[in-house]
């Protein structure tokens, strides 16, 4: 009996083993989705012309890994200012990955 109650513990402490690994994995991609994200921000932020308005679609590598991202530029209420909204979501192959969202404001050069 104790070694029936031995091997069912062993066993559950490897699930939680193989289920604390996948959300390490998980943070990984979660973690270089949110940097290219903000990779991208900056260098719209600091180009001294603003993003054209209208939507972008491209793709971009960091770290070995590939990433689509899609830009939405709009003018905001405010005038003179657009709203940038960007998404990234890892697109390596054997990858599943959510979208990350990342949205600012910049002067609009307009």
């Amino acid at each position: 009996v104790a070694l029936a109650v031995f091997a069912i513990a062993a066993l559950t402490l490897l699930r939680m083993e193989g289920a604390s690994i996948q959300r390490t994995a998980d943070l990984d991609q979660r973690l270089l989705r949110e940097v290219v994200g903000q990779n991208l921000a900056a260098e719209w932020l600091t180009d001294p012309s603003p993003p054209a308005l209208g939507d972008v679609q491209g793709q971009v590598r960091n770290a070995g890994r590939a990433f689509a991202f899609a830009r939405r530029v709009e003018a905001a209420s405010q005038p003179g200012v657009i709203r940038v909204v960007v998404s990234v979501r890892e697109v390596t192959p054997g990858a599943r990955s959510q979208a990350f969202t990342l949205e600012f404001m910049r002067p609009g050069g307009i």
